[in-house]
């Protein structure tokens, strides 16, 4: 039995009434071993780094994730709690969704597809890539220790191409179709609380935006030539026909962007892109975005530019008309965190380094190394408690504010130290390390990418 100490037993002991006693054995070593495992990620490198090489049983450890009876749903419900209690416990609730692009092969997975790569491509140059495709939700807080929000990814649900489906004879299901049913079910964990979902222009579609906004507010980007229109004028009495969807047609944004008798507002907004802080001019209004065959969406929509010139104009929109222009912009700023999370599980937890074929373990696997990244944030925030600070520093490096990468250097410092065993007193000058410890550390070092 691994015997872990009080601050991680803390937050993996809230996910044991997933498993059974058996299974949660295995999850705890395999979560530990994640942690302190260098390189890929698959469960035969989880098994080395925790001294399990010679162990005769290492199929149980692959059925945890192929076999196992246990749901990622309610995972990213117990996640959820966890983080709201440490980092969002009052006031709204921002949370992020975005899909990326897991680059995997292998005849044996079915779901992956065909997409852009959205990190390699851009406007002038298009490129492909072959992967699995998931949609993610991440929770957008303040980190104590830092000085930006974090993205914490807390449900994941993979979104198969269009062939997938056709292949099995099944209506394909797209992402926005995913991000819908992940938003209402969120709805309906957090019944209370006031939720504000914020995503890029893939979530400027009229169809979505009409199916979440009774339950969320829901806040991306705008095209600067949307047809905007003012409220339907209230019928008059015995009136005959249909009930008019929109009012008089208003300037695109385009339009108010050139005119001069437009009425900008400067304001400084912290936590910019790259964490600095940028002066914009903003104007605002209310208005109703219409196309023909939609559902009609009422909006608040933020114009955006920089006196600097130093970007393009831009737009967003909100579905609640009573956010102020300022609290639109600064909800969504947040969601750059998103795309830093991404790039981080796959430099330092191993996302793309799996190696699952059947169709269960593919489904678990990366929503759990994702949701790794939170577990490790929810185990440095109770590290932190006891006045233990992650930066790291020297005398020719300062560091003001700490970030992922030693935020789990604190994580696994704190498991090499406590979860095994030392033949050495604490106070001791020389630390005398076990043969079978010493060996891992020199094969993780010797190993590590």
């Amino acid at each position: 039995m691994l015997i872990l100490p009080g601050p991680i037993a803390m937050v993996i002991g809230a996910f044991a009434p997933m498993f059974s006693r058996r299974i949660f054995e295995h999850m705890k070593l395999l979560v530990v071993g994640a942690i302190l495992a260098p390189g890929k990620r698959t469960v035969t490198s989880v098994l080395r780094v925790m001294g399990r090489s010679h162990d005769q049983s290492f199929q149980n450890y692959h059925r945890v994730l192929n076999r196992a009876q246990w749901s990622t749903l309610r995972g990213g419900y117990i996640l959820l709690q966890l983080l709201l209690r440490a980092f969002a416990p009052t006031g709204p609730v921002v949370i992020g969704v975005d899909e990326t692009i897991e680059r995997r092969r292998g005849e044996k997975i079915a779901a992956k597809g065909i997409y852009r790569d959205p990190v390699r491509s851009s406007q002038a140059h298009f490129v492909k890539a072959s992967g699995l495709r998931w949609v993610s939700l991440m929770l957008l807080a303040p980190i104590p220790w830092t000085r930006r929000s974090w993205g914490l990814p807390f449900l994941t649900v993979l979104s198969p191409s269009e062939r997938y489906y056709r292949q099995r004879g099944r209506r394909p299901r797209t992402v926005l179709d995913r991000a819908r049913q992940a938003v209402w079910l969120v709805r309906h964990w957090l019944p209370q609380r006031e939720l504000v979902v914020v995503g890029d222009s893939t979530y400027a579609a009229l169809e979505w935006l009409d199916s979440v906004r009774h339950v969320v507010c829901v806040i991306t980007r705008l095209r600067l030539d949307a047809a905007l229109y003012e409220p339907a004028p209230p019928r008059k009495p015995r009136q005959n026909g249909r009930p008019r969807k929109k009012g008089q047609r208003l300037p695109t944004l385009e339009q108010v962007l050139t005119d001069a008798s437009t009425r900008w507002i400067t304001v400084t907004v912290t936590n910019w892109y790259g964490a600095k802080t940028r002066r914009v001019q903003i104007t605002s209004n209310a208005a109703v975005w219409y196309h023909s065959g939609k559902p009609v969406v009422p909006i608040r929509w933020v114009l955006i530019r920089d006196p600097e010139g130093r970007f393009e104009p831009q737009a967003l929109l909100a579905t609640n008309q009573r956010l102020t222009p300022v609290q639109i912009l600064t909800y969504f700023v947040r969601r750059w965190h998103m795309e830093v999370t991404f790039e981080e599980v796959r430099a330092h937890l191993g996302v793309e380094t799996q190696r699952q074929w059947s169709h269960k373990a593919i489904a678990r696997t990366t929503p759990a190394l994702l949701a790794l990244y939170s577990i490790v944030t929810l185990i440095a925030a109770h590290l932190i408690g006891t006045n233990l600070m992650p930066v790291r520093t020297a005398a020719w490096y300062g560091k003001a504010a700490a970030t992922y990468s030693d935020t789990i250097a604190l994580v696994r410092r704190c498991m090499w130290s406590q979860c095994h065993f030392s033949a050495s007193d604490a106070g001791a000058a020389v630390v005398k390390i076990p043969r079978s410890l010493f060996e891992r550390f020199t094969d993780a070092l010797c190993y590590a990418a």
